[in-house]
């Protein structure tokens, strides 16, 4: 139990005349004081929230046969690699050999471009990060799926011709 007492300690000036009488000293007990604190913590712990952390939803696609899978045309696709120096290569179709190069401002209008001409069944991105490739740069073309409304898009590993073709490019 804590209790907080004055010092009796101290001695007193005799003075002559008026006699004082001897002040006894004031215990006042603290116990109730760390209760009621140890009560409002475990009031705020308990009533408090914690934050959920925020994680980016990816629906996989069920194991279907080969046989029932959706086609998608090739020309409705569009093939996004990003790369080292914030560097995003693009091709359309499935001919990896007439690869372009673009920043991350011009990938919106990119997306754009290819959406309005293309079937709204029949457009895909598909974005292949490589070895190169940083994970911010992955997540900000996610982020434009999200942005532009892109209803399909997939993430795949990037193949090694494309790879190689990057690597000649760059060069």
């Amino acid at each position: 139990m804590d209790e907080l007492n004055q010092d009796r300690s101290a001695k007193r000036k005799r003075t002559t005349g008026v006699r004082r009488s001897m002040k006894k000293s004031t215990r006042v007990d603290l116990t109730p004081m760390v209760d009621l604190g140890f009560l409002l913590i475990t009031f705020f712990i308990f009533t408090t929230s914690l934050s959920r952390p925020n994680a980016l939803a990816i629906r996989l696609p069920k194991d279907v046969p080969d046989n029932e899978r959706e086609k998608i045309p090739v020309s409705g696709a569009l093939t996004l690699l990003p790369s080292e120096n914030n560097r995003v290569y693009y091709y359309e179709k499935d001919n990896y050999q007439d690869m372009h190069s673009t920043g991350f401002s011009g990938i919106r209008s990119l997306i754009v471009t290819k959406k309005t001409s293309t079937k709204p069944g029949d457009f895909m991105v598909i974005i292949k990060p490589g070895p190169d490739a940083t994970y911010k740069n992955t997540i900000q073309l996610l982020d434009e799926m999200t942005i532009n409304e892109v209803k399909r898009y997939a993430l795949v590993d990037i193949d090694v011709n494309e790879y190689e073709w990057i690597k000649k490019i760059e060069k």
